[in-house]
């Protein structure tokens, strides 16, 4: 199985799959990103499922990038006979869902291979497979001639794929094969010649699809990534580094309700072998403010306006039913099960669908919504009085239970605990509606919520902080620490400069790190806090918050030079999954990560920013 940073996306806005450098799209969910997947070879092998397509004689990719300003992949394969480019990309849908391959002849006479294994429902279901009717028209210029093939059952360059409520319909410019288990094809192209291949899947009770063309529907694709991105607004030192961020983290939101999926898959581990293995095909709550932050930093206020849409839909409703994570269109019930008959990535077991953290409490989403809503006011998004109706509801309910325990930001499956960052965005909450009546927005009850607010910032200051090692705990009366303390200041709860703050910073820094990358914690402190066996690589975003942090307390060049080494990550693609081995490099955990793509966006921002120790600089 590849390693994870061997995979590049493409992406339709509603769906996305990974391909590996040998050219195998191991992961692919239809029709979208959280319904079951088609290609599942990721957590498994071929048999789950994949699109196999490559030189028949070998080879090697000489080079794999995306067209400048698109999600669409170009990769070039050097083989024994010659060379040839594919082209892979899914057209934004508008109709059925469309995934596009194009052989392209460069140099010499290459024979290719293609091998398709569908497999629904994680490849468990086999479909039945028959030939379909060929809809786009006779053999277009730079199309190679047919050429016999051999010890095939049937021909045809049309075949359909059903099982249950899916279907699924090849579409190819050469002969394809039913043989065995899969569809195969063999064909050559030379200099000039394009073969072009297209999956489309569509529910099986409706009619054969119309098959997009796919000289039309590249020349479409390519014009509007470009169009998109034309509108990004950062001018720094690290601009292709963030247009690409940018451009993968559109590709992770869905189109129909703006919500942003954590990553494009589950069950990729955070520890080869172990079990701390999730979905994150999913919306979280705590990515909100950050999302916001950088898409409206960088010239995106349409998006911006979408996620805090869909933010206010997902929480409205009764405030003590808050959930941490919501689906794509706002689903609250993502019930968590495990795929017994998919071995896991790398034999990663279990592999896990739904996500059960969802029915935890978890205490600072209370604050992150509070904060996300804020943030969206002060970029005039169109507040109305109905969502500060809905933020007044969820004030009255935090008054009552800011001093409850909680599981914690990071989805703690032990006991509930005091977490420093839970009490901290409690107050951000009411910060940030006091901020919200004194700029004379909306009237609310500032004594009261000035009240509750000065009483936990007492508290998290008495019973969060250690004074012998002069930096803010993960917990009260715990020894170990947690890379969410360098949030403090980033949200207002201290200034940059404050001594305890510069303490944590360091203390942090020191106690978590790992080969000079940054862990959430240290899974091994105060008996496990998380209740979880094994151990977890280095936390990209946890990393990316260093950067911030280092450079709010003045330590520019420490945070440049993080910042460096973090940017090396990202594969040739520009792609960063949830963590990182530091012994070895290997990306670690779901990709592409969208909490690792939004910190490096937000962090190459504040490095062209002067340090600010105001401590109502919440946003930024």
């Amino acid at each position: 199985m590849p390693a994870i940073e061997e995979y590049a996306l493409i992406g339709d806005l509603h769906t996305a799959a990974l391909i590996s450098r040998e050219g195998s799209i191991d992961w692919l969910c239809l029709p979208d990103f959280d319904d079951p997947a088609c290609f599942a070879a990721l957590l498994g092998d071929e048999s789950a499922g994949s699109w196999q397509l490559r030189p028949v004689a070998g080879g090697h990719v000489v080079s794999r990038s995306y067209e400048d300003d698109t999600l669409v992949l170009r990769t070039r394969w050097e083989a024994p006979d010659g060379v040839v480019d594919v082209v892979d990309f899914m057209p934004p849908r508008d109709r059925a869902v469309d995934l596009v391959r194009i052989v392209e002849g460069v140099r010499g006479q290459v024979s290719m291979r293609t091998a398709v294994r569908l497999r629904f429902d994680y490849g468990r279901v086999r479909p039945w497979i028959r030939a379909g009717e060929h809809r786009v028209g006779e053999r277009r210029p730079g199309t190679p001639e047919e050429r016999p093939a051999h010890g095939v059952t049937e021909t045809t360059r049309m075949v359909s794929a059903v099982a249950g409520p899916d279907s699924a319909w090849l579409n190819s410019d050469v002969p394809v094969h039913h043989t065995g288990d899969h569809l195969e094809a063999e064909f050559r192209v030379e200099p000039g010649d394009r073969v072009a291949f297209v999956l489309t899947h569509q529910r099986s009770h409706l009619p054969q699809p119309d098959v997009a063309d796919p000289v039309t529907a590249l020349a479409q694709t390519r014009r509007f990534w470009r169009t998109w991105a034309s509108s990004c607004t950062y001018r720094g030192r690290w601009e292709p580094e963030v247009r690409r961020s940018l451009l993968l983290l559109k590709a992770l939101t869905f189109a129909d309700t703006g919500g942003i999926v954590a990553a494009a898959t589950t069950s990729l581990p955070e520890e080869i072998g172990g079990v701390r293995n999730w979905d994150y095909r999913y919306c979280w709550l705590r990515d909100a403010t950050f999302t916001l932050q950088a898409f409206l930093a960088n010239g995106y206020s349409d998006e911006a306006r979408a996620w805090r849409d869909w933010l206010v839909r997902a929480v409205a409703g009764d405030p003590a039913g808050l959930q941490i994570m919501y689906g794509l269109d706002g689903t609250r019930r993502i019930p968590e099960q495990t795929l017994d008959w998919l071995p896991g990535y790398r034999d990663s077991r279990p592999v896990r669908i739904g996500n059960a953290a969802a029915d935890q409490h978890q205490l600072d989403v209370w604050g992150e919504t509070l904060d996300g809503l804020y943030l969206g006011r002060q970029a005039d998004l169109d507040m109305t009085d109905a969502a500060w109706d809905m933020q007044l509801a969820l004030l009255d309910w935090l008054a009552d239970h800011w001093v409850d325990p909680d599981n914690g930001l990071w989805e703690m499956r032990g006991p509930r605990r005091h977490f420093v960052h839970s009490k901290a965005m409690a107050w951000v909450g009411f910060e940030r509606a006091i901020r919200t009546v004194e700029e004379g927005h909306l009237s609310g009850d500032i004594d009261r919520w000035r009240k509750t607010a000065d009483e936990i910032h007492a508290e998290v200051c008495a019973r969060g902080f250690d004074p012998e090692r002069n930096t803010f705990t993960q917990f009260y009366g715990s020894r170990g620490l947690d890379a969410s303390l360098l949030l403090l200041p980033r949200v207002g709860f201290l200034p940059w400069d404050d001594p305890r703050i510069v303490g944590t910073v360091d203390a942090v820094s020191r106690e978590l790190d790992r080969d000079g990358y940054l862990l959430r914690y240290d899974p091994t402190a105060d008996g496990g806090p998380d209740g979880l066996p094994g151990d977890e690589g280095a936390f990209l975003a946890c990393s990316f918050w260093l950067v911030d942090a280092l450079h709010g307390i003045g330590e520019q060049e420490r945070a440049e030079r993080l910042f460096r080494r973090l940017l090396d990550l990202r594969n040739e693609v520009g792609m960063l999954a949830e963590e990182v081995d530091p012994a070895t490099g290997h990306h670690l955990g779901n990709t592409p990560q969208a909490f690792s793509l939004v910190g490096l966006v937000n962090s190459a921002r504040h490095l062209g920013e002067h340090r600010r120790s105001d401590s109502r600089d919440a946003c930024g």
